[in-house]
């Protein structure tokens, strides 16, 4: 996992060739004007997901795993609490190779706020549990960039 700031996302190239492509297009894209849905940036090796949704309680969202790709998670409106899962876990539902998807059940975890200006990489393999409140439920617009390692 990696938690910091928008503006200091470009010290992070050099991890892969798909992430430096993911930086380049964060540092010059307004974010702002990307429409809902699928946008892509190289094809099915690094494309971006915007979406609307409400946060949750913190029991109603689960840690999700991905094993072919890392997200970089961006709030562009409103404001979630991301958890990141520790070693220990359960599946709960069956990783899907085609859905680069699976749940877990995690013990131990430690959470990020994420915000405006902010954004976390969780890396492939790694539990995360996005879409948790931050206080209250509210609205939350974000964006996703899937990158495959």
């Amino acid at each position: 996992m990696i938690y910091d700031t928008l503006d200091r996302i470009g010290e992070y190239r050099g991890m892969g060739k798909w992430l430096d492509r993911a930086i380049d297009f964060l540092e010059n894209t307004d974010m702002e004007r990307l429409p809902s849905g699928r946008t892509e940036i190289a094809g099915t090796d690094c494309f971006i997901n915007v979406m609307e949704t409400v946060t949750k309680e913190e029991t109603q969202a689960d840690f999700e795993v991905h094993r072919k790709y890392m997200d970089i998670q961006i709030d562009l409106e409103g404001m979630e609490e991301i958890q990141i899962g520790g070693t220990t876990e359960v599946e709960k539902f069956p990783y899907s190779e085609e859905m680069d998807f699976g749940t877990v059940l995690c013990e131990k975890k430690a959470a990020c706020l994420l915000g405006r200006g902010r954004f976390i990489l969780c890396m492939a393999g790694e539990p995360h549990k996005p879409g948790v409140a931050a206080g209250e439920p509210g609205r939350l617009k974000k964006c996703v960039i899937k990158v495959r390692v």
